[in-house]
């Protein structure tokens, strides 16, 4: 297997002239990407950087950060991205339990890295204008520099994210040059990549989905289009005036560009290729979709930043709710929800916990100096990944949830997802989460947190439900009407906000809580 710096000359040897990245007015091809990343490289070595050290970066989608990226492959350094919005003690944190040995930011991010005792002693690298004891990330990249040998082997870490950490202290996964270059050719196998495909580069860069969209354009002669946050308008017109052939995002993104007032006047047949990671699609979304794009493929990609890729669905509207089955890297189980190993398999259509085969080769070791999470995860050779589904009789998996998010009521283990898989396909929700509320009673009570198109009553839902013939026990008996569901920065729904309370109440009053 290749390093992705030897992976990244080819590339380069085999298109110098194709497009490979565009951020506003920039379009560089790959040769002249190349040349700019050789600088950089250069401007890391005279800042005392080293072959094994980790650099941390806080930055948006912009061509420095996709640029950084392929530098730290060349040079050996192992790239930290973390969230732009990340907070003070989030980037001291990530900084000393990374050993980080300089730090990358911008204007947005400037603030919580000024403040961060960590970062105080470390080389600090400014995007925008640098200032007192900074160095400039233009500095670092103008002129020229012999063309870089790529220093790293297949072995070496490439990359360590962090985990969203919504319950304990984000865990770093680092991941090895061969796991990273494994993943990006399985997608680009499993989303039938042609040469010259266009990406819209807006998953975030700290996020597994878009290193995976910047590593496998380079393995096509591809492009990577920069957005550096994401919205809505403006992805619409890097879509049409960039001719995007493919889109990889999460669901909450599709969400917002299809119900955009600008989607019916943009052109978006170029776009022929659909895929969506980190959260489950809702049914009513899917076929909103599937009407509006009429892709050529469309693919539920089921992973994680642990293991790329668990399974491949490349016709996602054909079995809505189907994450497919395993990639091609990959094996996966399903075992009891208090399985011992990974021998105790759920029978068909049983709700269990979804664990993977370590032994695949996008796989990655254990976490960061976290032995107690590599006690719970990794068992006998398997991830245990802690969501929930099932296998249908055609082998197919359902993912569910969480183990966490699992409400228990009466006694009965209820899945969020089919609920709110249910309630999406009423034309008056635009979002919906499901969780379990205390009760005295019931012990958690089946709670459905809408945020609505216009009036809709608990009543109207209810009985949407009964139609549609969901098993009474799981059946929301209250609603709750609120302005928006939490979400993460990259999508995924936030159910324990909704538990903590966290959340804005629609308005009128009337509205807001509804008992069945």
């Amino acid at each position: 297997m290749l390093d992705l710096g030897t992976s990244f000359m080819a590339s380069v040897a085999r298109d110098p002239h194709a497009l490979a990245l565009v951020d506003g007015d920039l379009r560089l091809s790959y040769a002249e990407w190349h040349a700019k990343i050789s600088a950089l490289v250069a401007g890391l070595d005279n800042l005392g950087l080293r072959r094994g050290d980790r650099m941390l970066t806080v930055l948006q989608n912009r061509w420095q950060a996709a640029t950084l990226h392929w530098a730290c492959q060349l040079a050996g350094l192992i790239i930290v991205p973390l969230n732009w919005r990340a907070k003070v003690d989030e980037v001291d944190y990530a900084i000393a339990d990374a050993e980080a040995r300089a730090v990358v930011f911008e204007v947005v991010s400037a603030e919580a890295v000024a403040a961060a005792p960590a970062a105080l002693h470390l080389p600090r690298i400014a995007l925008d204008a640098p200032g007192p004891g900074e160095t400039g990330f233009d500095a670092l990249v103008q002129g020229s520099a012999p063309e870089v040998a790529p220093r790293a082997a297949a072995e070496d870490w490439s990359v360590m994210l962090y985990t969203s950490g919504t319950t304990s202290r984000p865990k770093g996964v680092p991941r090895r040059h061969r796991a990273e270059r494994a993943a990006a050719v399985a997608h680009v196998a499993q989303n039938l990549y042609a040469h010259g495909e266009r990406t819209l580069g807006v998953m975030p860069l700290y996020h597994t989905m878009g290193v995976r969209s910047l590593l496998a354009m380079s393995l096509i002669g591809g492009t990577f289009v920069c957005l550096p946050r994401f919205d809505a308008a403006a992805a619409l017109a890097l879509i049409e005036a960039e001719r995007v052939s493919n889109l990889y995002l999460v669901p909450t993104l599709y969400h917002d560009l299809l119900h955009h007032p600008r989607f019916a006047a943009t052109d978006v047949s170029s776009v022929r290729k659909l895929g969506f990671a980190g959260a489950s699609m809702t049914d009513g979304l899917l076929r909103a979709l599937e009407a509006a794009f009429r892709p050529e493929l469309f693919v539920n990609h089921y992973g994680s930043s642990e293991i790329y890729t668990f399974t491949i669905d490349q016709a996602a509207p054909r079995k809505p709710g189907s994450a497919g089955r395993a990639g091609i890297n990959q094996m996966v189980r399903v075992v009891r929800l208090d399985a011992a190993g990974p021998q105790d398999a759920a029978a068909v259509g049983e709700e269990g916990q979804v664990i993977a085969l370590l032994a695949g080769d996008e796989s990655f070791e254990g976490y960061w100096r976290r032995p107690e999470a590599d006690a719970k995860a990794l068992r006998q050779g398997w991830y245990f990944t802690g969501d929930t589904g099932f296998l249908d009789a055609d082998g197919d998996l359902f993912v569910t949830g969480r183990v966490d998010d699992m409400i228990i009521t009466g006694g009965e283990n209820v899945s969020p997802v089919e609920i709110e898989s249910c309630l999406s396909l009423h034309p008056a929700v635009a979002e919906v989460a499901v969780v379990g509320l205390p009760d005295t009673r019931w012990g958690r009570i089946v709670t459905a947190f809408v945020a609505a198109h216009g009036r809709v009553t608990a009543a109207e839902l209810d009985r949407h439900c009964r139609d549609s013939g969901l098993s009474n026990f799981k059946r929301p008996r209250r609603f709750i009407f609120v302005q928006e569901v939490p979400r993460s920065p990259v999508g995924k729904l936030l159910r324990r906000k909704l538990v903590e309370g966290d959340y804005r109440l629609a308005a009128p009053k009337t509205d807001q809580e509804q008992s069945i």
